[in-house]
């Protein structure tokens, strides 16, 4: 089969080089300005680069869209006239719903179509890591066709048959984890200090929340803004975590410890209790990376954004162990980690006392309630350019450190899955 991908972006390159090391044929095409950069970078791997699009979708057998969720109803009415006779189509896009409206809108109805989604970024090979595959509208022919494509990229799969299933899925693993984190570093850059020189942010737990914060800032904002903004139930997900963590917050400054204690204490019954697939995060792998200079003292910090995460899930009902089918690093770290708080009995006692009557964090808790409360708004009001103005806001404040953390957060990753 011919492969053909439209956009060759971070993703797009690596899905091409993985086909075409496969010993696919593969082609794609991108905006005109990178044409000849594309051409230069992707000829060694014997991978065509198209000066027009169309040529690529009347050739292919087999075409990915590979471009942004909020374009990819223009990108898919464009080039739907063209797409080859009973060819099938998948899009990389992780929101379905967007992409499996414009799918059913424009394409033809002999065209199949069978939807992906790799749970990782383009920092990692597709080898070993998480994919899905939506079989939406496909003959049992053309979808054992598509399969045997995907498994060219030899990530494990798991197979659906409803897209609704992954966004559902996915709001909770991807949209509502990434807005956690990236509430933790609008609070840091508001406050105006880097956490890892902070003496309340030195445990091993706090490692894993900055490095996997300031690995959510290393990426392209569109990425987040999609995933939080037009998927439908992860924007329901927003709303109950800005309530939940308004609730313990209120809680916390009248320092109400019957009230919240009951709180937290129903939340760790409901997940963790009778919970028997535990992750067990390393708590000698989680002290060795830091991005502190040199070892300064600790000091208890209230956990405020999983104690918030905990008490959302349980007020939604959600096992988030029953998501692990559908992990990302960031998810299983955030679980991972809120585990390892909530089982753990002498650090809860510690969080549950400094977020009660620690005055010298409430400001840092204040800090992070805000920022809950303004991605909520932004994501709430459907606002994309505001999600990616905040976001860049944010990412500028950490420019000197996303990098390296993004390298440190993978290692980090590959030695706390061993």
């Amino acid at each position: 089969m011919q492969i053909g991908i439209i956009g060759l972006g971070d993703m797009g390159k690596l899905y091409a080089k993985a086909f075409a090391q496969a010993g696919y044929d593969v082609c794609g095409v991108d905006i005109a300005e990178l044409i000849e950069g594309l051409q230069i970078e992707l000829e060694p791997f014997g991978i065509e680069v198209l000066q027009d699009g169309h040529q690529v979708t009347r050739k292919s057998d087999f075409i990915i869209f590979c471009v942004e969720a909020e374009r990819i109803d223009e990108v898919v009415a464009y080039y739907a006239k063209s797409i080859k006779y009973a060819a099938i189509v998948s899009g990389q896009t992780s929101v379905k719903h967007p992409e499996i409206l414009a799918f059913e809108k424009y394409l033809s109805h002999d065209v199949q179509i069978v939807s992906c989604h790799s749970l990782h970024g383009p920092a990692f090979e597709t080898a070993g890591q998480t994919l899905i595959v939506i079989r939406h509208r496909a003959s049992n022919e053309k979808y054992m066709a598509a399969l045997k494509i995907f498994k060219a990229l030899k990530s494990q799969i798991i197979e659906m048959d409803d897209y609704r299933v992954h966004d559902k899925i996915m709001a909770d693993t991807q949209a509502i984890t990434h807005m956690g984190f990236e509430s933790m570093g609008s609070a840091w850059k508001n406050a105006g200090f880097y956490p890892w020189e902070n003496a309340a942010y030195s445990k091993g737990i706090d490692n894993v929340k900055i490095l996997i914060t300031l690995r959510i800032f290393s990426y392209k904002a569109h990425i987040y803004a999609g995933l939080a903004i037009l998927n439908p139930y992860a924007r329901k997900q927003v709303k109950v975590y800005a309530k939940a963590e308004s609730e313990l917050f209120k809680l916390m400054i009248s320092e109400n410890e019957k009230e919240f204690r009951e709180r937290i204490y129903k939340a760790r019954d409901f997940l963790f209790k009778e919970n028997s697939t535990l992750i067990m995060l390393d708590d000698s792998v989680m002290e060795e990376f830091s991005l502190a200079n040199g070892g300064h003292q600790t000091k208890p910090n209230s956990h405020l954004s999983i104690l918030s995460m905990v008490y959302s899930w349980y007020m939604m009902k959600i096992n988030p162990y029953d998501n692990l089918i559908c992990q990302t690093p960031p998810f299983r770290l955030r679980l991972g980690i809120a585990e390892y708080l909530f089982k753990n009995e002498k650090m809860l006692e510690e969080s549950i006392q400094a977020a009660l009557y620690d005055k010298t964090i409430r400001c840092d808790d204040l800090e992070f309630h805000t920022a809950v409360h303004e991605w909520a708004s932004i994501i709430g009001y459907g606002d994309l350019n505001g999600y990616k103005e905040h976001f860049e806001a944010a990412k500028t404040f950490f420019t000197n450190r996303v990098e390296g953390a993004l390298q440190l957060s993978s290692e980090m990753i590959k030695k706390l899955a061993n």
